[in-house]
């Protein structure tokens, strides 16, 4: 457990620390092929100005979003119960705990840091899970709260939406010629210098949001492994969670209110549950272009883990 834990923090990291290289670089050869410093500082500032606004609505775009409810205790003791007594063993402040009306059983946790987190459930995913089974369910969102997933993930957010929105800019740029006339007025070696500048960063404007977006979902996806090894030590029962996603994966029903911005802080898949391998394995480039692992081998991982537990 320890050692998955250990090896899914570090490769995320490692793909972060190849996120900000990548924009870096992009920012560098646009500002370059542009003749104009202040790009690089430009698209710093603006880096910054969208990851604070991010980073304290989030939680509220995802909720509404999602058109989830605030509840009570009054409303679902049993699931409040479940959440409190978690947040207790994890030493975390309970959550705000929210619903989402929908038969679809799924489940996700945001907010900016623990003191502000919010763990959201559907009406399907009560209706369908046994105590165990939600524990595990809980469990694993609150892993993700602990470990600042819901933070970290919204700065892989930031990263990709800036990658696309400074292609979309250079690409546009390009679109209306003036980079052509630029390159019409430099002569000489500068003039040359700029071209293979202009070429890299057409290629860049059209490679990076798809490496930014394939590279956003690997780091989901490591997050989701992080997060069942994590919610295994809090119930040290692996086959509570290993049992819900056999359920969540059996059912084929598409969330309602999902939408592509969300699909990765759900715990599963959230337009159609078993695609994610419950019964089966997916090949490379469809693992490649997912949101989440396989759901047959994050059910064999917890199996692992029970001979550990």
């Amino acid at each position: 457990m320890y050692t998955e834990i250990a090896s899914n923090k570090r490769k995320s990291w490692i793909l972060i620390g190849l996120f900000i290289i990548v924009t870096t670089l992009i920012g560098w050869v646009f500002s370059q092929a542009l003749g104009n410093p202040a790009i690089l500082y430009i698209a710093g500032v603006f880096a910054v100005v969208y990851a604070w606004i991010s980073y304290f609505n989030s939680d509220k775009i995802a909720l509404a979003a999602s058109r989830a409810k605030k509840i009570s205790k009054a409303d679902a003791p049993d699931l409040y119960r479940v959440v409190e007594n978690l947040a207790i063993t994890a030493g975390l402040p309970t959550p705000t705990i929210y619903i989402i009306t929908d038969d679809a059983p799924n489940a996700f946790a945001t907010g900016r840091d623990p003191a502000h987190s919010v763990v959201c459930v559907t009406t399907g995913l009560l209706d369908r899970l046994d105590k165990t089974e939600l524990e595990g369910v809980i469990a694993h969102e609150l892993s993700h709260v602990g470990n600042y997933d819901i933070r970290f993930m919204g700065l892989v957010v930031v990263l990709v939406a800036i990658i696309a929105l400074l292609s979309d800019f250079f690409l546009r740029f390009a679109f209306w010629g003036g980079m052509g006339r630029r390159n019409n007025n430099s002569g000489g070696d500068g003039g040359q210098i700029q071209l293979i500048f202009i070429c890299v960063g057409i290629a860049l404007a059209i490679l990076a949001p798809i490496i930014g977006m394939l590279i956003q979902l690997a780091v989901s996806r490591k997050r989701e492994y992080l997060a069942d090894a994590s919610g295994v030590m809090l119930t040290r029962y692996p086959e509570g969670l290993a049992n819900a996603l056999r359920k969540i994966s059996d059912d084929t029903k598409p969330l309602k209110e999902a939408n592509k911005a969300t699909a990765s802080l759900y715990i599963v898949n959230p337009f159609r549950a078993n695609i994610q391998g419950g019964h089966g394995s997916r090949g490379w480039m469809a693992n490649l272009f997912s949101t989440h692992p396989p759901i047959n081998d994050r059910i064999a991982r917890l199996e692992h883990m029970q001979h550990e537990v």
